[in-house]
């Protein structure tokens, strides 16, 4: 279940689930506007709506990643009875995760200092991610398109569009191929004019930059073959870059309450991650990652960054869910949150 906006209605259909939306949306607006005032209207409808939904499915638990879509959801499931796990990604949880944590039967987190910041009980699980394909780097490039012989920067700037990055990269692109190959996520709003900076490069340098849209399952590939990520600090970006062993310069997204400034924190202290914060982030930012690429330090940043991994992420929500489902007693905090350190 989904709102009105959201990458959910692109991911969900094309991984062969079915999708149903709720009228509210998920909120990512940092400006007043008329939907300031229609949102809360939309929330209000959709509780019916969520109540509806799962009188009719019956399901045997519900598990939420959180956000204004999970409101309706988990005050219905509590009003049904239905047992639900919560997970939150963010260090720092959101408002909406607050306002609903009480709701749902168990809660999970990422980072062990949410813990207590939620109602008991709450397990540290670390964020389930993909699974990340065995590190063939030479058929990662070639899927890629990027050659062979250069080190690779990765800049994505997640899921929302990011002209900061598209400027810095305008800045500093010609001095980049000269030492590097570059693999740019867009999104949908910069890539064209990504398309034009790779046109107006010399001929013989276009092949070392790649400018996407989005990367739905080669992003795989893309954390491969990279050698440093440039990036933001979502729950999700940071896990994989962990998994990966892939060191970042991060730059945190400066709205929502500055969650992914406290999300960076546990990478950059353990010293695989260099923090530039969003309003300094330039193409000097991005001289300075070609320059890292090139420096000894990479490889202890890359040791760090596998060595606060939690490849058993997965394994440990999937353990809970089935625990709730099948209304057995749930695992023991510290032994779950001991295997989330093992792939499974």
């Amino acid at each position: 279940m989904g709102g009105r906006r959201g990458l959910e209605q692109e991911i969900v259909p094309a991984a062969g689930m079915p999708l149903d939306r709720l009228w509210l949306r998920s909120l990512r607006s940092v400006d007043v506007s008329l939907h300031s005032v229609a949102d809360p209207l939309r929330l209000l409808a959709s509780f019916p709506q969520a109540l509806v939904k799962l009188l009719r499915w019956r399901p045997d638990v519900v598990y939420t990643t959180g956000g204004y879509v999970a409101i309706p959801v988990l005050a219905a499931a509590a009003m049904l009875r239905i047992p639900a796990l919560l997970w939150e990604g963010n260090l720092v949880p959101g408002r909406s995760v607050r306002l609903i944590a009480r709701l749902a039967t168990a809660r999970a987190v990422s980072f062990p200092a949410t813990g207590p910041r939620l109602p008991a009980p709450t397990f540290v699980t670390g964020t389930p991610i993909r699974e990340l394909p065995a590190r063939d780097e030479a058929s990662a490039r070639r899927r890629l398109g990027l050659p062979d012989s250069l080190p690779v920067l990765l800049v994505f700037g997640g899921s929302q569009a990011v002209r900061r990055m598209s400027e810095a990269m305008a800045d500093a692109l010609v001095e980049l191929v000269e030492r590097c190959a570059v693999l740019h996520i867009t999104g949908d709003t910069y890539f064209a004019e990504a398309q034009a900076l790779r046109h107006d490069l010399p001929a013989d340098r276009r092949a070392r930059y790649v400018p996407v849209p989005f990367l739905h399952e080669g992003m795989g590939d893309a954390l491969a073959t990279a050698d440093l990520l440039v990036g933001r600090a979502g729950s999700s970006t940071l896990a994989e870059a962990a998994a990966a062993g892939l060191p970042m310069i991060v730059v945190p997204y400066p709205h929502a309450a500055s969650h992914q400034v406290a999300n960076a924190r546990e990478m950059v202290e353990a010293g695989a991650a260099i923090h530039v914060p969003d309003e300094q982030f330039d193409g000097a930012t991005l001289r300075m990652a070609v320059d890292l690429l090139h420096d000894a330090r990479l490889a202890s940043m890359s040791a760090a960054a596998r060595a606060i991994s939690r490849p058993g992420a997965a394994a440990a929500t999937v353990r809970l869910i089935e625990a709730l489902a099948q209304r057995a007693d749930l695992p023991a905090p510290a032994g779950l949150e001991a295997g989330t350190r093992e792939a499974s």
